[in-house]
């Protein structure tokens, strides 16, 4: 597949709107949710965030939005059950009973690919649209989102426009040529404990008591700003110290503190990590952060992935099931994406063979996405894979597409310029060279 690093238009051709795709059992039982849609004349920005379930290591498709039960024990393992969902038509994985009576409010993505097998540089290309290796690192979506809707266009929070919860990503969810300015904000800490401590923000050992005692004792000690009245490198450092403490005892400090959230509630999304950072992303974005990253880890299951399966899809389930319904019920889901996917899938045909004993390994020639709210519509399927999930059969959808449409819905222009401070002609999103036949961006679900 070749993606370009380069900027430009990127537009869907002629061909690519004559070229209809269908979905298959599943997709003739929902009607049209396969076809490539043409370009409509404008597209309403509905959404003002975007949460990234990101599920480092790479999910299986087959395990969890694309089960295969037809293709037996190599493709499907124990996991051979799935289940009708609330949607006429659509199954899922058999661990995830929450998420199938959500599925009214998510499309799925069937056909993701990118041919790209290699952990760092699958998640470039599906976090930048672009192939890795060349002269330039470009931007994850998330730096872009905090260029285009961060501090210059606005944004006043002392919560910076693009966090992390918990760990960063590593290289490749970084701003690049961006500059620091839109990396994210790692919270480190772990919202499950007694209390989340944010790094740099909430601190274990000293109460806030305590802290009010310290800043009162450097006021007392700092001569030399009292003998500079007026002095406006001084002002600066008062405007920078004073931002500071808020973040640490004021609004900004108290967004971090789920104790003011509902035990029940607190239950529902479950009391693991992913779950309480699931309810952490609905604070954030409730309190107007624009792009929000849960870093959930542990899908690189190259040994005994059944067993692995067996207790992280229930969390994910409870977590991701219970952020749809908290933001439908906080009047959120309509303005917020949710984004989950990885950097690609995993292997189709389970390896029984020791070491494995019932692996899956790295697999980017076909795998799932979900996207649910912010103007996406819900209930539906966008293309398919073949009988076994190894390869696209219909409607190939590749990162730059799903990236340029959440753009789109965010309402920054994917084939605007991306500003840059060596005065490139740098596109927000590249376009694709040969594109796929039948790809293209996801008018239909918009």
């Amino acid at each position: 597949m070749d993606i370009d690093a380069q900027g430009s238009t990127g537009r869907m051709s002629r061909r690519d709107v004559l070229k209809l795709g269908a979905l298959g059992a599943a997709g003739l039982a929902l009607g049209d949710l396969g076809r490539v849609s043409a370009q409509p004349a404008a597209v309403p920005a509905k959404a003002k965030s975007i949460i990234q379930i990101w599920m480092w290591g790479g999910p299986s498709h087959l395990d969890t939005f694309d089960p295969k039960p037809e293709a037996g024990y190599d493709y499907c393992g124990p996991l051979n059950r799935p289940i009708d969902t609330n949607v006429p038509g659509i199954r899922i994985g058999q661990l995830l009973p929450r998420l199938a009576e959500n599925a009214d409010k998510y499309s799925i993505i069937r056909s993701m690919t990118h041919g790209n097998n290699g952990h760092e540089t699958a998640a470039y290309i599906t976090q930048t649209g672009r192939l890795p290796g060349g002269r330039l690192v470009f931007p994850a979506i998330g730096a872009i989102v905090a260029r285009f809707k961060g501090y210059d266009h606005g944004y006043t929070s002392l919560v910076p426009p693009y966090v992390v919860l918990t760990r960063a990503q590593g290289r490749f969810d970084e701003a690049g040529f961006l500059g620091p300015r839109y990396k994210p904000f790692a919270t480190g800490g772990n919202p499950a404990a007694a209390r989340f401590l944010v790094e740099g923000v909430v601190s274990g050992n000293i109460s806030d008591d305590r802290q009010h005692s310290r800043r009162e004792l450097l006021h007392s000690l700092d001569s030399l700003k009292q003998s500079l009245p007026g002095n406006p490198e001084a002002a600066k450092l008062d405007t920078a110290e004073a931002n500071a403490y808020d973040m640490i005892l004021g609004d900004a400090g108290k967004l971090f503190d789920l104790s003011q959230e509902e035990p029940e509630l607190r239950d529902r999304y479950g009391r693991n990590t992913f779950g309480q950072s699931c309810l952490m992303a609905r604070r954030l974005v409730e309190a107007g952060v624009p792009f929000v990253t849960i870093n959930y880890g542990g899908w690189d299951t190259h040994k005994q992935h059944f067993e692995t399966m067996r207790w992280k899809l229930p969390q994910m389930d409870n977590g991701m099931a219970t952020l749809l319904e908290d933001l439908d019920e906080h009047g959120l889901l309509d303005s917020t994406i949710v984004w989950w996917s990885g950097e690609f899938g995993r292997g189709p045909k389970v390896d029984w063979q020791p070491p494995w004993n019932g692996g899956r390994s790295h697999y980017g020639k076909c795998f799932s996405a979900v996207v649910a709210g912010g103007g996406f519509k819900g209930g539906q399927v966008v293309g398919a894979s073949d009988a076994t999930g190894s390869n696209v059969a219909q409607r190939p959808v590749s990162p730059r597409d799903l990236l340029a449409s959440m753009c789109l819905l965010m309402g920054i222009d994917p084939d605007g310029p991306l500003p840059n401070s060596r005065g490139m002609d740098l596109r927000v999103m590249p376009p694709l060279e040969n594109p796929p036949e039948g790809s293209g961006r996801l008018y239909e679900i918009m």
